[in-house]
């Protein structure tokens, strides 16, 4: 079966699109499907691909052929949004400066800290609790509120010594 779109190339992808109970095929070859946008098992709004093909809908089409992608799966920040969820752990990184606000919105932080077992996890969140005093501390210093060093000081001196009352 010939491509619907160019006639020329064999038919290596076929979309079935069912609207008010008339159904329509799709047939298109690897070149024409790579142009459109669409991959193997990629879900998207299929009104978009008829609207390409047809012409209607060719501003939105070129918008989105424009939009920066992830060099690991290829999505796009917006579609990324839409399903709110990235494709694969590069586009933590493609997409970074956009994300880093909604996640840090959503969880508080931007860093991953993941959970940590039993004893062990108390004495590594002790850990980081001193680690992050010691950046206040040194932010604090650099800002000449040296008030607030005392105190962060004095916090830590006390975590680092082990008084129960403060852990």
């Amino acid at each position: 079966m010939l491509c619907k779109n160019c006639g020329k190339n064999i038919a290596t992808t076929h979309i079935k699109h069912t609207i008010g109970g008339k159904t329509e095929e799709l047939h298109l070859c690897a070149n024409c499907a790579a142009e459109l946008g669409i991959t193997a098992f990629q879900s998207f709004d299929i009104s978009d691909l008829w609207g390409s093909l047809f012409g209607d809908n060719t501003a939105k089409v070129q918008a989105r052929t424009n939009e920066a992608r992830c060099e690991g799966c290829n999505l796009t920040f917006s579609e990324i949004a839409k399903s709110g969820k990235a494709g694969c752990p590069q586009c933590y990184a493609r997409f970074y400066d956009k994300l880093l606000p909604s996640l840090q919105r959503i969880h508080g932080k931007s860093q991953h800290v993941g959970k940590i077992p039993g004893p062990a996890g108390e004495k590594a969140m002790k850990a980081n609790h001193i680690k992050s005093l010691k950046e206040e501390l040194a932010a604090a210093v650099k800002d000449q509120n040296f008030e607030r060093a005392a105190e962060l000081r004095d916090e830590i001196n006390t975590l680092e010594k082990g008084d129960p009352s403060n852990e």
